[in-house]
């Protein structure tokens, strides 16, 4: 039965958008998918003016024809319309829709965009959309491949291609930790190196 409930929970993605606001005062809408099972964020995007039709295609970007997603998590926002809803059953996605005025329904994309805004947009200001977008990139990639997720134990979304965790309390013999600065330091990926 756990086997079934978490192979299941790998085939509901979750979507949501959240505010940036820049330099110059202007909003921008960011949209993510995260796959909720992996903690992957499969897509993002930025704009300034969101609509049923660009939300729609974003997910025609991240979904293929072999995809093993069954499900699609959303809320009531407006901007999930019926022919948005259509295009995504079309697509042979199921619609989970979260109850009203309940954000926890959709916890982990939330959770998500807290930790966007705590661990980046806390701490550094866009100037504009490309700078944004150049900020998500780097944070993005870290995220699904640097930063470590207690929930996966502790693990990284794209993790398949990475070392095993070493549980040694100490650096081995011949190796060296090196230090990788992400977002110009705000954060930073750990990895042992042969030394010279």
């Amino acid at each position: 039965m756990e086997h079934l409930r978490a192979q299941s929970r790998h085939r509901r993605p979750g979507c949501d958008f959240f505010v940036a606001i820049s330099a110059t005062f202007r909003a921008f809408y960011v949209f993510v998918v995260l796959d909720v099972g992996t903690r992957r964020i499969r897509h993002w995007n930025v704009t300034e003016h969101p609509t049923a039709e660009w939300t729609a295609q974003q997910f025609r970007m991240v979904t293929s024809g072999d995809d093993t997603h069954r499900f699609l998590i959303h809320d009531h926002d407006s901007i999930y319309s019926e022919a948005f809803d259509g295009t995504i059953e079309a697509m042979g996605l199921t619609i989970l829709k979260t109850p009203i005025r309940a954000p926890q329904a959709n916890a982990f994309c939330e959770r998500l965009i807290g930790t966007i805004r705590r661990e980046c947009l806390d701490w550094v200001i866009p100037m504009g959309e490309e700078h944004l977008r150049s900020i998500l990139r780097e944070w993005v990639t870290n995220y699904n491949g640097g930063r470590p997720h207690a929930s996966l134990g502790p693990g990284v979304p794209d993790g398949a291609a990475l070392a095993p965790v070493s549980t040694e309390r100490r650096i081995p013999d011949g190796h060296r930790v090196v230090a990788k600065p992400i977002l110009g330091g705000l954060h930073h990926e750990y990895r042992l190196e042969r030394a010279a």
